[in-house]
């Protein structure tokens, strides 16, 4: 059998046909796990074909505490931008999503576990002042299972408080802010920014919350009951707003936009 034909699903543990899955928008087949994926690929499928313009490509991360742990933070920099292709762990920019035009901003979990540092939160920054200032909803899909980034330290916990405080200008002027929660979202970008929208919405079986199972288990002790950090769990306490799975995110964010504007039209 060739190679790369077949994956194992992290949910059902089934063998899955690649294709199929591919074809699924990245979802398993036989149990409807969402995998992971990149931040080009989330954009793909929630904007129309051809309409992403990207900005601030080119920022990159500094390292203004030369920080070393296994090695140093400029080695893992250079080892994250080899793997990934990407600069930093968000994308920003504009685009439309069935003709209507929004700003977006996507995190992706493979570059240093989506964590944020002072690149990402800038990125989130520029783009909810370029919305306020266009007069755009923004979007912002976050898959983050770094929080903030240690590695900058205090720099890194500062974008919290940044990125809070453009987005309440955001609902003062009263623009719309979705927030999209994927697998997973924890941390600092929890604790701000991806929690404050005026509709939050998640991925199904997305681990969302501050610390992380692991972490919880090694503090308290304690194992948290199954699937107490989900977004099942989430919808069912009334902190997210709805689950929308991943083929049908585009459509149902137009049908948010539309119904954001007709209503702030009127």
């Amino acid at each position: 059998m060739p190679d790369g034909l077949w994956i194992r699903c992290e949910g059902c543990k089934s063998l899955v046909y690649k294709k199929k899955v591919e074809e699924k928008f990245f979802v398993c087949p036989e149990c409807n796990f969402h995998f992971r994926i990149s931040a080009a690929e989330r954009i793909k499928i929630m904007l129309d074909a051809d309409s992403f313009d990207e900005y601030w490509k080119e920022m990159s991360p500094v390292d203004p505490l030369n920080f070393k742990d296994r090695i140093s933070y400029k080695d893992r920099v250079a080892s994250e931008k080899k793997k990934t292709g990407l600069n930093e762990a968000a994308t920003a920019g504009k685009g439309t999503i069935e003709g209507k035009e929004v700003m977006i901003v996507v995190t992706d979990p493979s570059f240093i576990m989506g964590s944020m540092g002072s690149v990402v939160g800038e990125k989130v920054t520029r783009a909810a002042e370029m919305a306020l200032e266009q007069k755009l909803p923004i979007i912002i899909a976050s898959g983050s299972g770094g929080g903030a980034r240690m590695h900058e330290g205090a720099f890194s916990l500062m974008q919290m408080a940044k990125t809070s405080f453009i987005l309440s200008r955001l609902h003062q002027a009263g623009l719309l802010f979705v927030s999209i929660l994927t697998d997973p979202t924890l941390g600092g970008v929890m604790a701000s920014y991806a929690s404050q929208a005026d509709i939050i919405v998640g991925e199904p079986g997305a681990l969302v919350g501050f610390a992380g199972p692991r972490v919880i288990r090694e503090t308290i002790k304690k194992t948290l009951p199954k699937g107490f950090q989900t977004t099942e769990f989430m919808l069912e306490h009334g902190f997210i707003d709805m689950i929308v799975e991943r083929g049908k995110i585009k459509h149902e964010l137009s049908k948010i936009l539309e119904y954001c504007d007709a209503n702030h039209s009127s």
